[in-house]
């Protein structure tokens, strides 16, 4: 019998094979999502996103039209060879994410950001009480 959830021939979109590949393939793939943190206060917002394993060079930060842009690009290499140099193994995987977070209101200079033990921390100062970014427009 045929389940009718699943269309014939794409065993790979049933839910039990999506759970066993999870289960055995979990620690191999990347996660499909950054793993994010966003707490606000009157002065600031202050993002946290898990990248472990990230270095620095490889993460883009862009704040442009209220919208906060992260991009992590990931190159991994793991050799397995043995005690005598020949190679067993190889496994290599590369790619790229990107999130998007709405966070109006931000002073773009003032923007701070560090990576410390696999933690992205993004400080956006708000800007300051009555700073007008949009109105009408005076005509001389």
């Amino acid at each position: 019998m045929v389940n009718s959830l699943v269309p014939h021939g794409d065993w790979l979109a049933d839910p039990f094979f999506d759970q066993v590949g999870r289960h055995m393939l979990g620690d191999v793939l990347p996660s499909k999502t950054m793993k994010t943190d966003i707490k606000e206060t009157e002065k600031e917002y202050r993002v946290s996103v898990d990248v472990p394993g990230t270095k620095k060079e490889n993460v883009k930060l862009h704040y442009s039209d209220d919208l906060l842009d992260v991009t992590v690009r990931q190159n991994n290499f793991e050799d397995h060879t043995d005690n005598k140099g020949n190679l067993l193994m190889s496994e290599r995987s590369a790619g790229q994410m990107s999130r998007q977070y709405r966070l109006p209101y931000v002073e773009k200079d003032k923007i701070k950001a560090s990576l410390k033990d696999g933690v992205l921390t993004i400080v956006l100062p708000k800007l300051a009480e009555g700073h007008v970014l949009e109105g009408d427009i005076p005509i001389d």
